[in-house]
């Protein structure tokens, strides 16, 4: 069963005993915003048709967003893009976004995975929740230390939400973060890189 095979949180949930929970853990911390940055968004955003192509969605929107914030903590990760994920052959499949930990022998080398980022196809949240906390799950089953939190980010480009996985409970923040904030949406994705950089 791979990842894009689970339709919701509730069924992964039922499927591997995870207690669902929501409340608010994001702290974001503010970040400064390169101007050229905001340009070059506003840029895609006016120019590209987004309606009828979920891949510019990634690679127009989520992505340069998560490279952005990325650039402040490269020293310490890898940010992978549509890389292969695999637990097992029920939890396997290919991710839209994967931050992993940076690896001394190189960056082409994989490493512990700390959030995965999903894309919300056709603004389906429910089912892009779905396959985000079974991917998490592969990522804890992977690292072998339940105790520590993995994160998931579910977006539509426009709006942006968080979850974390700590052993057997998952905890979705019931704020989502739209991108019409940029300045809130990119802080409280700085905590996240924060919050796993306090994991390495």
């Amino acid at each position: 069963m791979a990842f894009d095979s689970f339709k919701s949180i509730g069924e992964v949930a039922a499927e591997y005993q995870i207690k669902l929970f929501e409340a608010p853990f994001i702290q974001p911390i503010a970040l400064e915003i390169n101007p050229f940055f905001r340009e070059q968004l506003a840029f895609h955003l006016t120019e590209f048709n987004f309606r009828e192509s979920e891949s510019a969605v990634c690679e127009m929107v989520i992505f340069p967003i998560l490279a952005e914030v990325y650039k402040h903590h490269r020293q310490k990760f890898v940010l992978w893009s549509h890389k292969t994920l695999r637990y097992d052959d029920r939890l396997t499949g290919i991710p839209d976004y994967i931050l992993s930990k940076r690896s001394p022998l190189s960056k082409l080398v994989w490493d512990k995975p700390y959030f995965v980022a999903v894309e919300a196809k056709k603004d389906d949240f429910v089912k892009g929740w779905g396959q985000c906390l079974a991917q998490m799950l592969a990522m804890q089953k992977l690292n072998e230390m339940p105790q520590q939190g993995v994160y998931g980010i579910v977006s539509n480009g426009q709006s942006w939400e968080f979850g974390v996985l700590t052993q057997d409970a998952f905890t979705q923040d019931p704020k989502a973060y739209p991108l019409s904030d940029l300045d809130d949406l990119m802080s409280a994705l700085n905590f996240l890189f924060q919050s796993c950089e306090e994991l390495i």
